[in-house]
C-alpha cells in the first residue's frame, strides 16, 4: 500500500510552514548626515551658479584702497590676498572650475566609458574581448602622466582640462558598469524580456539600466571628487586654468608662498580656506556615495 498524506497532515504541514519566519527586503535609512552633506554639496553648486548675481567685489581684481592680507572681518569676510583681491569672492567663483571638471570630466567618462560597457556585457562576443582589452592596456599607462603631458602642451583651457580629465577616467568607467552589468546580464527578467521579443535597446534601457544606476551614480559621485583633485594638483602644478581666473587650486598655490612668508609677509588664511572647502566638499561626495550605495544595497533578513 503506498503512503498517502492525510488530511490532519496536511494541515500539520500548512501550520509549519506558517510558522516559518518570512523574509522581507531591506534596505538601510540614509540618516541626518547624510542630508546635511548634501546640503553643503548643494550650497556649493547654488552659490557657484549665482555668484555673478551675489553682493561680491570682483574676484579678479583687488582694492587698493583697502587691506592687503587682512583677516577675516566685516569689510571682508574671510579676508583677502596679497594683491586686495577678496578671499570669499575667490572661493565661489573658484568652485566654478572644481565643479565644471568634476561633474563635467565625469560625465564625459560616462558617456564614453559607460555606454560602451554596456553594449560590450550585454552583447559578449568579439568587441567584449576587443574593449575589455584595451580598457585594460589603458589602465597601466599612468592617467595622472598623460594628463599633465597633453595639458601641457595643448593648453590650459578649461575645457581643454575636462576634456582630456573625462577621456582619461573613462577606462576606469568602462570597467565599473562592464562589471555591473554582467551581473545583471543573465537574470531571469532579462532572459524573460528577451523571450517576449523585446529589443536589446530597450533591455539594456528599460531592465538593465534601472538596475545598475545605483552603482553609477555611487561610483560617478567619487569619480567626481577623484576628479577635483585632480585638477586641484593641476592648479597647483600651473597646469590648470591661467591666473587670475580663481579656483581652488590655485588660491592654494599662491597662498603656499605666503604660508612660511617667503614673500616676507604671512597669510595662512589664503590656504585654510580654499583647503577646508575642497575637503569639506570632496568629505560629503564620498559620505554621500557610500551612503547612497548602502541605501541601495538590498539585503535579505529573516524576521
Amino acid at each position: 500500500m503506498s503512503d498517502q498524506i492525510t488530511p490532519p497532515a496536511i494541515a500539520a504541514t500548512a501550520t509549519a510552514a506558517a510558522d516559518e519566519p518570512e523574509e522581507e527586503l531591506t534596505t538601510k535609512s540614509l540618516g541626518l548626515f547624510f542630508w546635511i552633506c548634501v546640503g553643503w554639496i548643494t550650497l556649493v553648486i547654488v552659490m557657484a551658479l549665482i555668484a555673478d548675481l551675489l553682493p561680491l567685489p570682483d574676484p579678479n581684481i583687488g582694492n587698493f584702497n583697502g587691506s592687503q592680507n587682512a583677516g577675516p572681518g566685516w569689510g571682508h569676510l574671510l579676508g583677502t590676498d596679497d594683491l586686495y583681491r577678496d578671499i570669499f569672492s575667490r572661493l565661489i567663483f573658484g568652485a566654478r572650475v572644481s565643479l565644471v571638471v568634476g561633474f563635467g570630466g565625469t560625465g564625459l567618462g560616462l558617456i564614453l566609458g559607460g555606454i560602451p560597457a554596456m553594449v560590450s556585457a550585454y552583447r559578449r562576443g568579439r568587441v567584449d574581448t576587443l574593449l575589455n582589452t584595451t580598457s585594460y592596456v589603458v589602465l597601466a599607462f599612468p592617467a595622472i602622466v598623460a594628463v599633465i603631458a597633453i595639458v601641457t602642451f595643448w593648453g590650459h583651457a578649461l575645457w581643454k582640462i575636462t576634456l582630456v580629465i573625462g577621456i582619461a577616467g573613462a577606462p576606469l568607467i568602462f570597467r565599473v558598469i562592464r562589471a555591473s552589468t554582467l551581473s545583471y546580464a543573465t537574470r531571469d527578467f532579462v532572459l524573460a524580456a528577451k523571450a517576449l521579443g523585446a529589443s536589446d535597446r530597450r533591455i539594456l534601457a528599460r531592465e538593465i539600466l534601472p538596475n545598475i544606476m545605483p552603482t553609477v551614480v555611487s561610483f560617478g559621485l567619487i569619480a567626481v571628487a577623484t576628479i577635483i583633485v585632480l585638477e586641484g594638483s593641476l592648479s597647483f602644478l600651473g597646469l590648470s586654468v591661467s591666473p587670475p581666473t580663481p579656483s581652488w587650486g590655485n588660491m592654494l598655490n599662491e597662498g603656499s608662498s605666503l604660508l612660511t612668508g617667503a614673500k616676507g609677509q604671512t597669510n595662512p588664511w589664503l590656504v585654510i580656506f580654499p583647503a577646508s572647502a575642497m575637503f569639506l566638499l570632496l568629505f560629503s561626495l564620498n559620505v554621500v556615495a557610500d551612503k547612497l550605495r548602502s541605501h541601495f544595497d538590498v539585503t535579505e533578513i529573516k524576521l
